[in-house]
């Protein structure tokens, strides 16, 4: 798989290995875990499959805290779990000759991971947090819930798979909103219906909007397996919601009645919030999003990191940029800029911009973007490129945005190439279709703006004339402008 084949996600931004780590050692299930394999000692012994038998069950879930804890058992063996598969309890099996009489048939002791674990450094730490992650993963799978409501598969490789396509989910729903990002949360049904809604479905059906309740529902419970992990942060659906769902409910009180009000586009006030959370609210902590992108690095997805393009060329930074949230552009550009002079690297993203290619429109946006934290020691780069055809534009917008005297003014004809390329490039970002709420306010506004747009607007010499004047009878609410747009549009590839 080359890495044009590679399928890409928006980049994250992760603290340190060693805040990580820090992060990993907090965790519930893996402290629990280290605790059991000091208890564990010189020698406990345990069953076939190198469990604890239910009387060392007990004692466990009392060193732990945990004995008057209706799930203790579950959170103990769970814990005994990742102890082993993480390598912090090592298990010898008896010899058949050997086998005792009370049932066990092994002794566990302290493993090699535990002092890896206690006198290691982040990357030991956060190694053996990732194993004992895996188990973990296997656990919350397919978790013990009793009839299954219907929808997601029992096949555990089935089952695992569709955990991973979740975490998969939410990790982008994490990077591609920046309060999400900022550590706000996710509903549960948002994060269902990204699960079962198919794609382009405007408005569900009543048997899709029953099937995210189940998945809900059903996610609910694996969540609070993994939530002791400290891969998510997690609040449990209201349990008086479960057994609705479970009991077949479709009326008003169905969790996924409306995925979009759950996100609470509808609800204002603490009142409203409050009522949201009852369905669940779950984001992935910094130590998930980097377990979620370790596993997509090693399934062949591009997951880049914030701080990856630091030492890259500015092409390759303005050709990343589209592709980055708001924040993480911004802290993108910061991290490039911060290891380079100034103007040397205003006059390096200004050269990065220059092209007549189809991507040049949106280079020369992100170049928009990186110039604006370009403090006034950039002004020597941007007055060389005053009367560069495709930069001069962006040029004089810089300039006179930061108050220089003696900017010269704009050509008609450099104002409607200016135009046309940042309509191309909006139009790239937004992939084509009929265009965003945004897209056709500012072709509404250019319209109204200049009388006879569109007698001038044919005449722009840029690649991508036609097809935004195309674009531009495709969105402009007005019947007459879109027929005149239409006609530009076919003069502008005739004249070509």
């Amino acid at each position: 798989m080359t890495g044009a084949d590679r399928p890409t996600v928006p980049p994250v931004r992760l603290p340190a290995d060693a805040e990580l780590a820090r992060d990993a050692l907090a965790s519930p299930l893996l402290s629990r875990a280290a605790r059991l394999a000091r208890w564990a000692g010189e020698g406990v012994r345990v069953g076939a499959g190198g469990e604890l038998p239910a009387e060392r069950l007990e004692e466990a879930a009392a060193l732990l805290g945990l004995d008057a804890d209706e799930d203790g058992p579950a959170h103990v063996a769970r814990a005994w779990r990742l102890a082993v598969g993480a390598g912090l309890v090592d298990v010898a099996e008896d010899g058949a000759e050997n086998s005792a009489e009370d049932g066990t048939a092994g002794t566990a002791s302290a493993g090699a991971g535990l002092g890896r674990l206690t006198r290691g450094g982040p990357a030991d730490v956060l190694e053996i947090w990732r194993a004992g992650l895996e188990t973990a993963l296997a656990d919350a799978a397919v978790p013990d819930l009793g009839e299954p409501l219907g929808t997601l598969d029992r096949d555990p490789e089935a089952a695992a798979d569709f955990l991973d396509d979740v975490l998969g989910n939410l990790y982008l729903l994490t990077a591609g909103d920046p309060a999400v990002t900022a550590g706000a949360m996710v509903p549960l049904p948002v994060l269902a219906a990204s699960m079962v809604v198919p794609e382009g479905m405007a408005h569900p059906t009543d048997a899709v909007l029953k099937d995210v309740s189940v998945v809900m529902v059903e996610l609910d419970e694996r969540f609070r397996i993994l939530a002791p992990t400290g891969v998510i942060a997690y609040r449990p659906v209201d349990t008086a919601l479960v057994e609705e769902v479970a009991a077949g409910a479709s009326d008003a009180g169905d969790p996924a009645s409306d995925p979009a009000e759950e996100n609470g586009e509808q609800s204002g006030g603490e009142d409203g919030e409050e009522e949201v959370a009852r369905y669940g609210m779950v984001r992935l902590t910094p130590l998930g999003l980097y377990a979620v992108r370790r596993r997509m690095t090693e399934a062949g997805v591009a997951a880049p990191l914030v701080g990856d393009l630091a030492e890259e060329s500015a092409e390759a930074l303005l050709t990343a940029l589209p592709g980055h949230g708001e924040e993480a552009a911004r802290a993108e550009i910061e991290l490039w800029l911060a290891r380079r002079a100034l103007p040397d690297a205003a006059r390096e993203l200004l050269a990065a911009a220059r092209g007549d290619d189809g991507d040049a429109p949106r280079r020369r946006l992100a170049c928009q973007q990186a110039l604006s934290l370009v403090g006034v020691e950039a002004e020597p780069a941007l007055r060389e490129v005053l009367d560069d055809g495709h930069l001069g534009g962006l040029a004089r917008v810089w300039l006179s945005e930061r108050g220089f005297r003696d900017v010269p003014a704009p050509s008609e004809e450099m104002v409607f190439w200016l135009t046309v390329d940042t309509l191309a490039a909006q139009l790239a970002a937004e992939g084509g279709g009929d265009g965003s709420a945004e897209l056709r306010d500012l072709v509404r506004g250019l319209v109204d703006q200049h009388s006879g747009f569109f007698d001038k607007a044919w005449r722009v010499d840029h690649p991508a004339t036609g097809e935004v004047l195309e674009a531009m009878s495709r969105v402009h609410p007005d019947r007459k402008a879109a027929k005149d747009a239409r006609r530009a549009a076919y003069r502008a590839r005739s004249r070509g």
